[in-house]
């Protein structure tokens, strides 16, 4: 089956920024878009906006509105349209399931606004089956045409990376680009080491070698799979987030793995995506495990 790439579209500059981002990607991939519009009925006491008729209305035609340059910019590019009448975590987490990807607008350095307003955004992110990019407004191509890297954050096994490794090259051969895959380590407490792994640093040599090893392991498989795109292998001391972010404005996009996990208050999607799609000014892939 032909999963095609979803944007959610809300009206807001960033939504727009992350429909020309599908675009884009789904002309390179040779994929369909599906532009997704969610809404909920409402009545207001202040003014009236009609019935439930009246105002799915007013929804399609802001649709059509917003993809009207669209499509006379993407002539060629299959394109459907979903009015969906539900809450925005749910239409969106659904519409994961059957794409591709999932690309959404962010403002980032701050709160995410639009479809990922508070715990929308959380659920969405730490819910989705599929990769999501959140792209910020003001997006725009010259960044994918100026030779900037595909950036990938890479931790623990090979199985532990394998589908952020596997989005990042995919993502790479599509545009000609350079991968550059991040490994960050830091010094684990004394009582943190076992007998087996201060055997296993001894016979790699230290800390540095050893985490070297370990993403040249996770990477191999893919250099095999994607022979024709260039790989960068970084391993740096400290945290991931801030390694991966010192890198960010040498790239057209950042690809980090998800942990979602739930607690009392709602989604959780992991530190270092969070500190990654807040801060980080390019687009950004957050990968969900296998």
């Amino acid at each position: 089956m032909t999963r095609p790439i979803t944007a959610g579209v809300d009206g807001s500059e960033e939504s727009l920024a992350a429909l020309a981002w599908a675009g884009r990607e789904a002309e390179r991939r040779r994929l369909p878009l599906r532009v997704v519009h969610a809404w909920r009925f409402e009545v207001h006491d202040a003014f009236d906006l009609g019935d439930r008729d009246a105002q799915q209305q007013l929804v399609r035609d802001a649709a059509a509105e917003a993809l009207r340059d669209f499509t006379e910019r993407h002539p060629d590019l299959k394109v459907t349209t979903d009015v969906v009448e539900d809450s925005a975590a749910r239409a969106l987490a659904a519409a994961a399931a059957d794409a591709e990807m999932l690309v959404l607008g962010s403002r980032g350095r701050g709160a995410l606004i639009g479809f990922l307003l508070g715990s929308v955004g959380r659920q969405v992110i730490a819910e989705a089956v599929r990769p999501v990019v959140l792209v910020r407004a003001g997006d725009e191509p010259a960044a994918e045409a100026a030779g900037r890297e595909v950036v990938v954050g890479q931790h623990g096994t090979p199985e532990d990376s394998a589908e952020a490794l596997r989005f990042a090259f995919e993502t790479a051969a599509a545009r000609g680009a350079t991968v550059r895959a991040v490994r960050a380590w830091t010094l684990p407490p004394v009582f943190g080491y076992s007998p087996g792994s201060l055997k296993l640093l001894d016979e790699a040599g230290g800390l540095e070698p050893y985490e070297a090893k370990g993403l040249a392991d996770a990477l191999r498989p893919w250099r095999e799979r994607f022979p024709d795109v260039p790989v960068v292998e970084q391993v740096e001391m400290g945290s991931a987030g801030q390694v991966l972010l010192s890198v960010a404005g040498r790239a057209q996009l950042v690809v980090v793995g998800r942990r979602a996990r739930r607690t009392a208050v709602g989604a959780r999607i992991g530190s270092v995506a969070h500190g990654v799609l807040h801060h980080a000014d390019c687009p950004v892939a957050v990968v969900p495990p296998a």
